[in-house]
């Protein structure tokens, strides 16, 4: 997901208990030392595990030193363009939604950032029978609304159930594709129930089609939220999604702000994951990141009570922020699963020459330094971050060489496919970071022998328009870190033609067979090397299919305000940890 669609890290095989993701890095500067500047190719990894049923039992531990009350604010460039968890597949929108909602399971963040995965409303992170086609979660007692009513068994099988309602586009699929039976249900909404999901008491059963080791973590994702059956609004639930978390929304402006107040029928013994320290949460939207790092440069009035879930330092004021002992220790500096990139769109721009044309040219240098230089990115060859078991360092296209491009190579290819002068329409945000890089990769492409046409989409709906099957780009920004600890979650959304439909994330449309074929090998071994070994080839296979121009991997520089307290990354979500955060006396 962006930031990515999501923002996540691929562990081993579907058989594994638990995975890797990146510990933290210390803040640098892009200077001539590059000991200063983060580094995703060296950066550690750590054991994510799966939690026992202690570890799953509330309340939170609580963080040293905090205290309730105050209000934290947040500046960000836009809103949420959705809000029903069935929708969700955007990490901001999955990251402002940590607060207000509870899925069946869930990862306990602690005050290094580290994460392991419990149950959440389930009282462990669920038991596997079957071989893995079969899965049980038996829900805690306590749990209500935010109407104080109790959520119920029937809240759980309906949010699962409404998942194949056709309003539902934008959010992940894998249930929906697992549950056995799911290939011919339309949703609870005529009063047919899906025979696959049983429950029996305070427990809940899914029957899968295949294997899942990995199932638990799965339901981690935010659009595995608990939805209330009894004020389900269908698709006005984007806009006011009922809470089962320590807070609910107290009010809304679209485009505007998000109020976050205190949920007083959330019980903390049933929580084990989240902290309620703040009264409130007002989110303001409509800062682009220069505005935003002013504010908390200055520090003033209730700018020292802010933090960004999507701003970051902006690119202007990077060098003046980290090197800066004073500013940068109001940084937080990591390393992110994520690979930003340019899917091409294969239904479009269907010449190989062209494609690889595309990748010859790319600005990668120059598009570096608009983002801040070493100290925000580092250039990608690969779609898979070197952060990620299974990532393999090859360079197809010569980036390493000539990170600036090679427009010669590139107007030789042209040449050869007779297509001098082709025509691309590119798909990119309305933020000024974005307006930079699309001149440069306009002119990038130009210079290389194609005609460009730049296209502004809105930042709030972005995903949503370039998610359209028919939507006019040739190329279009995004970005992917796994949805959970497995390959299968970046390469089966991504690049599976099983996975090409209105709303999906296949955004290039790619439909190849021997890669659908390779992805759905992949999804089966249970050897971990094996398995990594099979990922990253997958990566190589799409690059010889030039479907996509990596652009860089990730390293985020999150600026805060003074009177912030406990701002620590969340390894699960990887996002801020918005339930840690306090306001400072």
């Amino acid at each position: 997901m962006s930031f990515s669609r999501r923002n996540f890290l691929i562990a081993t095989g579907v058989a594994a208990a638990s995975t890797t993701v990146l510990s933290a890095c210390s803040s640098g500067s892009d200077s001539k030392s590059s000991s200063k500047v983060p580094s995703v190719t060296g950066a550690k990894t750590m054991s994510i595990p799966v939690g026992t049923k202690a570890d799953s039992t509330g309340p939170a531990a609580e963080v040293a030193g905090a205290v309730k009350g105050g209000t934290i604010y947040g500046l960000d460039q836009f809103d949420m363009d959705h809000l029903d968890p069935a929708q969700i597949y955007v990490a901001t929108e999955g990251a402002i939604t940590r607060p207000i909602m509870r899925g069946l399971t869930g990862y306990k963040v602690d005050d290094k950032g580290g994460a392991t995965l419990v149950g959440d409303v389930a009282t462990d992170a669920g038991t596997m029978k079957n071989g893995g086609k079969t899965w049980s979660f038996t829900i805690k007692d306590g749990i209500k609304w935010e109407d104080g009513s109790d959520l119920s068994m029937d809240d759980v099988r309906h949010t699962f159930e409404r998942l194949f309602a056709s309003f539902v586009t934008e959010g992940p699929r894998y249930v929906q594709q697992w549950l056995v039976g799911g290939d011919k249900y339309k949703g609870p909404y005529d009063g047919k129930s899906l025979a696959s999901i049983e429950v029996s008491g305070k427990t809940i059963t899914f029957n899968l089609t295949e294997a899942r080791g990995d199932f638990n973590f799965t339901l981690a994702m935010p659009g595995y939220s608990l939805v209330n059956k009894k004020n389900d609004t269908k698709e006005k639930y984007d806009k006011r999604p009922y809470s089962l978390g320590p807070y609910k929304i107290g009010d809304r402006q679209i485009g505007k702000s998000l109020t976050y107040v205190r949920n007083t029928h959330w019980d903390a013994a049933t929580d084990s994951i989240r902290n309620a320290y703040p009264d409130q949460y007002v989110f303001q939207f409509g800062f682009e990141l220069v505005a935003s790092t002013d504010r908390y440069i200055a520090d003033k009035g209730n700018d020292q009570f802010a933090m960004s879930i999507f701003n970051e330092v902006a690119p202007e004021r990077m060098q003046q922020v980290l090197t800066n002992a004073t500013l940068k220790k109001r940084v937080l500096t990591q390393v992110d699963t994520v690979t930003y990139y340019w899917p091409i769109n294969m239904t479009r721009v269907k010449d190989l020459k062209v494609r690889q044309a595309i990748n010859y040219a790319w600005p990668h240098q120059q598009l570096q330094t608009i983002a801040g230089g070493r100290a925000s990115t580092e250039i990608a060859t690969t779609i898979l971050s070197p952060v990620t078991p299974g990532y393999t360092k090859f360079d197809l296209y010569g980036t390493d060489k000539t990170p600036g491009g090679n427009p010669t190579k590139a107007k030789a290819l042209l040449k050869e496919a007779g297509q001098e002068g082709y025509k691309l329409v590119i798909a990119y945000q309305q933020s000024d970071t974005a307006v930079k890089s699309a001149v440069a990769i306009k002119n990038a492409l130009e210079a290389a022998g194609f005609q460009v046409v730049n296209k502004q989409v809105d930042k709030s709906t972005f995903y949503t328009q370039i998610g359209k099957l028919d939507n006019g780009f040739d190329l279009m920004a995004a970005g992917w870190s796994p949805d959970w600890p497995n390959g299968y979650s970046v390469f089966y959304p991504c690049w599976s033609g099983k996975n090409i439909g209105e709303g999906r994330s296949n955004y290039a449309q790619l439909n190849d067979p021997s890669v659908n074929k390779a992805i759905d090998a992949a999804a089966v071994i249970t050897d971990t090397a094996a398995a990594n070994k099979a990922w990253g080839a997958i990566d190589k296979q799409i690059m010889e299919l030039a479907a996509v121009v990596p652009d860089y991997h990730k390293i985020r520089n999150w600026m805060y305000g003074s009177k912030v307290g406990n701002v620590v990354y969340d390894a699960g979500n990887t996002c801020v940890a918005l339930t840690k955060l306090y306001v400072k006396k």
